[in-house]
């Protein structure tokens, strides 16, 4: 996520419409998240205050109208759901020359299942890295630097997040 907002950020400017759809999987799973989805990612690219979608089948025709041979740039973020991929942006011939769709997934099968052209694995982080990472974050250091009491929790972890 980190990685795909600093690109999104980097870049954007250099699209007609962009968007970055934020945590997908747990935004799409209420009734009425993927029409709601849609209708942010219509909002967004057309540089409109509200895009009304009325159901996920009427969202998908007006995306597909919409973005047709448009050069965009879309993000989403924390898919799990080949579904969620069909009905936000269904196939790279519903978009203009240039645009780039940028993906992230725990699940490397569902890529593979859409047929994403490149696929980038970020590595995993050594246990100093995450240790590093957790304290910059964590309310129990000064300074980046963990209080002596919470070291041996801080280790504990980062070694059950690995």
């Amino acid at each position: 996520t980190t990685i795909a907002k600093a690109v999104y950020n980097s870049i954007a400017h250099m699209f007609e419409g962009s968007c970055f759809l934020e945590d997908v999987r747990e935004r799409s799973m209420p009734y009425g998240g993927l029409v709601e989805l849609q209708s942010i990612l219509l909002s967004e690219i057309l540089g409109v205050k509200e895009v009304k979608v009325t159901n996920v089948d009427k969202g998908v025709n007006v995306i597909k109208k919409m973005v047709n041979g448009k050069k965009l740039l879309l993000i989403l973020d924390d898919v799990n759901h080949l579904d969620q991929l069909n009905k936000l942006v269904g196939g790279s011939d519903w978009f203009g020359s240039g645009s780039r769709i940028v993906l992230t997934t725990r699940d490397k099968h569902l890529l593979i299942a859409h047929q994403v052209n490149l696929i980038y694995e970020v590595e995993k982080l050594d246990h100093n890295e995450s240790l590093k990472l957790f304290t910059s974050w964590n309310s129990f250091s000064r300074n980046g630097h963990l209080e002596d009491d919470y070291v041996k929790l801080a280790n504990d972890v980062v070694d059950y997040a690995d």
